[in-house]
């Protein structure tokens, strides 16, 4: 049972990859545009800037992984 409940949270596609990708680009919008009111100037900006740059980061990671993924499954 636990296990059924697992695969839930496993990205199976691309498209699923792309969901989450887009999840995470908009809180981290969100997250920057806190960052500019909280912090004005230079260093609300540099922190709005920090935030697309992680999730560059993370959604590369999550598309790399799959498609290895998928070519150790099929190589």
């Amino acid at each position: 049972m636990l296990r059924k409940i697992g695969r839930l949270f496993v990205i199976k596609t691309k498209f699923e990859a792309f969901l989450i990708i887009y999840g995470l680009a908009t809180g981290a919008a969100e997250r920057g545009v806190n960052y500019l009111e909280q912090y004005p100037g230079t260093g609300g900006y540099l922190l709005f800037a920090c935030c697309p740059v992680a999730v560059f980061m993370a959604g590369a990671r999550i598309l790399d992984s799959l498609e290895r993924e998928r070519a150790d499954f099929h190589g």
